[in-house]
């Protein structure tokens, strides 16, 4: 293997045969876009059984064929390092746990070109990046909306992106939010176990959708308090989808408070959130445990509620 050029191995399941090849491999490989998938298939860059190059991402899988994925090591990132102050729990050679702040997007993208997570980290790790997220994403295992606050594990190394991509591939992340809902969940403890995937009407927001489409969605919620016309959840997520929480607890009938996209008419809090100035959904990464993908060892790190949610919180208990 050239130096700096890591592999990821791939055996397709059954449940894959007949899919298109970018496909399969993403679903199989979480930490990978289909995207960058199908750039990396078209590049020559995977091969099936032992070294034959496949070049076309709607090339059809079957149960048992083995891929190699080759990640050719990162080109100069193309977000430019920048000193923005970062609240950091945890770091080694490794990886690094950060307690992100509402409002800041977590890597550039169209409209958010720096001042993003992805920036900070490269200043403040000089280099020191995953490069299987891409030019783009470096270091980035998963990510939080830019306006939910809270904590990331972002890898220092290829093997500990693997290593942690394998284990919220699987669901063994511990990972609790805590989040303000319209009002009193019924039952006040429950599992919202459905399907999500793209809205039908509107391809810039996630839905709840029937079985098969989009991807399987686990959310388990717990009242913690109960106010007056609202109550604070907790939201513990066993699968990790694009905007899940905020997906489930709609679906239900108790979007997050402040929430501009999956919020119904917010009558009674509008001043509140107005006097407050509080211009997000409530929601916030409280608690992220995973196993140390190198060293093995069990860690587990807690975020307090920021002040924003709290006066929200202590305004809405009145």
């Amino acid at each position: 293997m050239v130096p700096g050029v890591s592999s990821i191995d791939a055996r397709i399941d059954a449940a894959l045969t007949g899919m298109r090849l970018d496909r399969a491999l993403a679903t199989m490989l979480p930490d990978l876009s289909r995207e960058r998938l199908k750039a990396l298939i078209l590049d020559r860059q995977v091969t099936r059984d032992g070294g034959v190059p496949v070049t076309d991402p709607a090339y059809k899988v079957a149960a048992g064929q083995d891929y190699a994925i080759v990640l050719p090591p990162p080109v100069e990132a193309e977000a430019q390092p920048q000193d923005i102050p970062l609240t950091i729990l945890f770091e080694d050679d490794y990886l690094i746990v950060v307690d992100k702040p509402a409002g800041m997007v977590v890597h550039p993208a169209a409209g958010n070109a720096d001042g993003t997570l992805v920036n900070a980290l490269l200043h403040h790790c000089a280099g020191r990046l995953s490069g299987i997220g891409g030019v783009a994403r470096p270091g980035i295992v998963h990510r939080i909306d830019k306006d939910t606050s809270g904590l990331l594990v972002v890898a220092k190394t290829d093997k500990a992106h693997e290593g942690l991509a394998r284990q919220f591939k699987d669901h063994s992340i511990q990972r609790r939010y805590a989040a303000i809902v319209f009002g009193h969940p019924r039952p006040a403890s429950g599992t919202i176990d459905t399907w999500i995937g793209r809205s039908d009407s509107d391809r810039k927001k996630m839905a709840v959708q029937r079985e098969g489409r989009g991807k399987h969605a686990v959310t388990h919620y717990n009242v913690t308090h109960r106010l007056r016309e609202s109550a604070m959840v907790e939201c513990r997520l066993e699968t990790g989808r694009t905007h899940q929480v905020r997906v489930h607890m709609a679906h239900i009938g108790h979007p997050l408070i402040g929430d501009p996209v999956y919020g119904r008419t917010q009558k009674g809090f509008k001043s509140i959130l107005e006097t407050l100035g509080f211009k997000r959904q409530a929601l916030h990464a409280r608690t992220l445990g995973f196993m140390h993908p190198v060293h093995d060892e069990s860690l587990t790190f807690e975020s307090p509620i920021p002040a924003d949610m709290q006066e929200l919180f202590s305004h809405l208990n009145v």
